[in-house]
């Protein structure tokens, strides 16, 4: 295939993304017009979709695909948005870290009110003010909001979030990773 041919693929490729981003992810509205209601968070499964205003039909179960060049498995699920939505606790619990990693960037790790399970919090674009380490947190109160910090894309904001079932008196960066699709949308 000829070189110009292969850069116009290229640059029609890029233009159906964008335009595709644009649709699913970009609300736009009138200065001066009627502003919409906030969007809602939605309890579909055991736990609250993270994401304000994501139904359980947009997710998608991506947690055993492969990352860092196929190393390794995802062990979690990427929930995609405009960056600045609003992050949602899954569940009710304590703060158990807020940190800045070199992968997941802004993140914060919760453990739930029975202590058996730990929900990872990653590439938000900031946190919720007053939030701090020992914090509690109520399922659905604002945690932080959407974005792509990390090794995240920057042109694909989404929250990275993942479910770790704790041991007894286990550290918030222990536990089994488990599937958080299933406790987030109920089969369809």
């Amino acid at each position: 295939m000829p070189a110009r041919i292969r850069r116009w693929s290229w640059i029609i490729l890029a233009l159906m993304l964008s335009v595709a981003f644009a649709h699913f992810c970009v609300r736009i509205l009138p200065a001066d017009g009627p502003s919409l209601p906030a969007p809602t968070a939605v309890a579909a499964g055991p736990l609250l979709i993270p994401v304000e205003g994501v139904p359980a039909a947009a997710l998608t179960d991506s947690f055993t695909q492969a990352r860092g060049a196929g190393t390794r498995s995802h062990a979690a699920i990427d929930i995609k948005a405009a960056r600045g939505r609003a992050v949602r606790a899954a569940a009710s619990g304590r703060i158990e870290k807020i940190f800045w990693s070199k992968d997941g960037g802004r993140t914060l790790y919760a453990r739930t009110d029975d202590g058996r399970q730990i929900h990872y919090y990653a590439h938000l674009d900031s946190y919720a003010p007053g939030l701090r380490e020992g914090g509690r947190v109520i399922r659905g109160a604002k945690i932080g909001t959407v974005g792509s910090t990390g090794n995240a894309d920057p042109a694909g904001p989404h929250l990275h979030f993942a479910v770790h079932v704790m041991a007894p008196g286990e550290p918030w960066h222990g536990g089994r990773a488990i599937n958080p699709y299933p406790l987030l949308a109920r089969a369809r």
